[in-house]
């Protein structure tokens, strides 16, 4: 499964230092807007400790996490939705993302010059979020004006998709994200065509500074009213600092460790980002395991045995029997396969099996 997250925000946020420390590339990342015209693109590893554990079982050459590929895009100002800076570049390219992390500055540095003058995350997501909103109104409105000829005609799919329709643009004109109001599965699939702008998850990502006034630090006004606003409209957010794990993205795991021990740091915060990417998007990872390799499969959350298999090879959907299956817990206390099935913890699945998070699975076909 191909996930990508577009990481968006206004000029001088963090966002390409973000995306540094996230593939450990170099991007242009200086203190102006517009510095990243063109996207670019990082494939970064899932971070999941269960695959070390997995490949000294089985004595595997190599380990294939999942990925997560990252675009940065390049930064919006207030219009773009009108084509105003690289509005036009910078709408086209979250169409074409999975989903979107939205960079917000919760740090005050006098150094780096925020394009509004003043740091504010709240003000922030509004004008981001206006803008994405107001490009969706246009889309909708364009494709009701086309299905409104139809549905008076008396076109049953088109009366139904214009009352989608209707209630969307509502919705968007009242300046809410059309993610936020409450359709059927099958109304979303009336308007999944028009790849709307914010129909995607969102996650935000609060981004701060090592040695700066940060926000949530000092529980600073403007740390509330944003926080008060994720609890209102049930947004998921992580706090990182992009400039700190940018600084350490070259180090080993264990002198970052002791790196981020120093300043207080518990995490990362990079790979709980990369973590919440997948919760936002309900994924889940279940693994293949031998000598050749160890390897992460990225699948929803509520897959089907067949379904899951799918992402290895469509014969495993197509033409799936049965499979073998053994928790990651179950497997590490019994110590290998051979003995997992001894024990009765290695089951054989049909096709109406749910897969789980950390099933260890071998899929067997016609």
């Amino acid at each position: 499964m191909q996930l990508s997250v577009g990481i968006v925000g206004l000029p001088n946020v963090g966002k390409s230092t973000l995306f540094n420390a996230l593939t450990r590339s170099s991007v242009p990342a200086e203190n102006y807007p517009f510095c990243t015209i063109d996207p670019s693109v990082g494939v970064v590893a899932v971070p999941d400790p269960r695959l070390e554990t997995l490949s000294k079982i089985s004595g595997s050459e190599k380990i294939i996490p999942a990925i997560v590929e990252f675009v940065d895009i390049a930064g919006l100002v207030k219009g773009a939705a009108s084509g105003e800076g690289l509005g036009n570049k910078f709408l086209q390219n979250i169409r074409e993302v999975s989903m979107i992390a939205e960079v917000v500055r919760i740090f005050e540095d006098g150094d780096i010059h925020h394009v509004a003058g003043m740091v504010d995350p709240m003000s922030d997501i509004e004008v981001i979020n206006l803008e994405l909103i107001m490009a969706d109104t246009e889309t909708v409105s364009r494709r009701l004006s086309n299905v409104e000829r139809d549905a008076k005609r008396g076109d049953k799919d088109s009366v139904k998709e214009k009352e989608v329709l209707e209630a969307l643009l509502a919705h968007l004109q009242d300046g809410k994200l059309a993610n936020s109001l409450d359709l059927s599965d099958d109304e979303k699939k009336l308007v999944k065509n028009l790849h709307l702008l914010t129909m995607k998850q969102f996650l935000y990502v609060c981004n701060r500074k090592q040695d700066s006034f940060n926000l949530d630090e000092q529980n600073d006004e403007r740390w509330q009213r944003l926080v008060e606003f994720f609890e209102e409209t049930g947004s998921e957010y992580v706090v990182v600092d992009a400039g700190m794990e940018h600084d350490l993205k070259d180090l080993e795991e264990d002198e970052k460790t002791e790196f981020r021990r120093e300043y207080g740091a518990q995490d990362s915060g990079v790979e709980s980002l990369i973590r919440a990417c997948y919760h936002r998007l309900g994924l889940m990872s279940y693994f293949t395991t031998g000598e050749k390799e160890t390897r992460a499969w990225t699948v929803e959350q509520g897959s089907t045995g067949p379904e899951a298999g799918s992402a290895i090879h469509t014969d495993f959907r197509d033409k799936y029997i049965r499979a073998q299956v053994v928790s990651f817990a179950d497997l590490v206390v019994a110590g290998s396969i051979p003995k997992a099935r001894e024990t009765g913890k290695l089951r054989t699945e049909g096709k109406e099996y749910i897969v789980q998070d950390g099933d260890v699975i071998e899929f067997m076909h016609s």
